[in-house]
């Protein structure tokens, strides 16, 4: 099991790529209630992966921490599966 929770990403901006200092995330899309379902997403050897709901490309930046995004504020803070 992870440490640390899998970071769920909000794309509320609209931006075409999002910088990210983890390599696993969940995509959400945009918060709620205009969210996709939340999808997870691992880049595994790559640094990049592409939300095949939205189509947001999330690159690993090393540079990055795990609780940091570039654009800032596209971490969702205790983000759920509605019910």
């Amino acid at each position: 099991m992870a440490e640390h929770p899998t970071p769920h990403l909000a794309n509320d901006q609209g931006v075409e790529k999002i910088f990210v200092g983890v390599k696993e995330l969940q995509c959400m899309g945009a918060r709620p209630p205009f969210d996709h379902p939340h999808v997870f997403l691992d880049m595994g050897e790559d640094n990049q992966i592409l939300c095949p709901y939205c189509s947001t490309l999330f690159v690993h930046d090393d540079a990055l921490s795990a609780a940091d995004s570039d654009p800032k504020n596209c971490i969702v803070d205790g983000a759920s599966k509605s019910s």
